[in-house]
């Protein structure tokens, strides 16, 4: 004699409407991530570099963009590497003719460093079309959508970066004060095109 018995909820979601309606809207993002990550290598591939020469070359852009000047200091604090690290990556990206490196105009330790005109028409070439989609599926969206959307994902920022229990879990719930300003890095996955690489 045998016995049906009903299958566990999948994965940590548990049965209830909200967490089915969770555990979709999860299956979403997973989804966005995949494709995402998918574009990011193909950049990769078709600019012949790592994440991290992209990443480099996205903060400087948009650095050049609201004028400020960037150090290799600068750097290996948005890269969380090692200063000896940036600088083997800077010489990569400068014989590639990505970056230049000059020295400061007031402070003769420091060295500023900045994408060169082939780098911007480069990532421009590379990325302007998937931005432009990227742009094309966000048109139309009424205001209450836009800010519910920017909510979520203020929401999962604080969730995936541990800031629920450390601001007494405030960030993430739906209810609550409003979370604190995404990172770059999280904006970096959906919108400029300095920033979609």
């Amino acid at each position: 004699m045998t016995t049906n018995t009903p299958s566990p909820p999948s994965y940590w979601y548990s049965e209830s409407a909200d967490d089915d309606r969770g555990a979709r809207v999860m299956n979403a993002m997973r989804s966005y991530r995949a494709a995402e990550m998918a574009m990011r290598r193909r950049t990769q591939s078709s600019m012949a570099m790592g994440e991290n020469e992209l990443l480099v070359l996205r903060f400087l852009t948009r650095a050049s963009a609201s004028g400020r000047e960037v150090t290799p200091m600068d750097l290996a604090r948005h890269l969380g590497v090692s200063t000896a690290s940036v600088t083997a990556l800077l010489d990569r990206l400068e014989r590639s003719g990505h970056l230049e490196r000059r020295p400061h105009p007031s402070d003769r330790r420091k060295v500023l460093v900045s994408t060169t005109g082939h780098a911007e028409i480069e990532m421009r070439d590379t990325l302007s079309s998937m931005h432009a989609r990227m742009m094309q599926a966000t048109r139309g969206m009424s205001e209450s959508e836009t800010v519910a959307v920017i909510s979520f994902l203020h929401r999962m920022q604080c969730a995936v970066a541990d800031f629920c229990d450390a601001a007494g879990s405030a960030c993430c719930s739906l209810v609550g004060p409003p979370a604190p300003e995404p990172t770059p890095l999280l904006v970096d996955a959906v919108t400029a095109p300095d920033a979609a690489a």
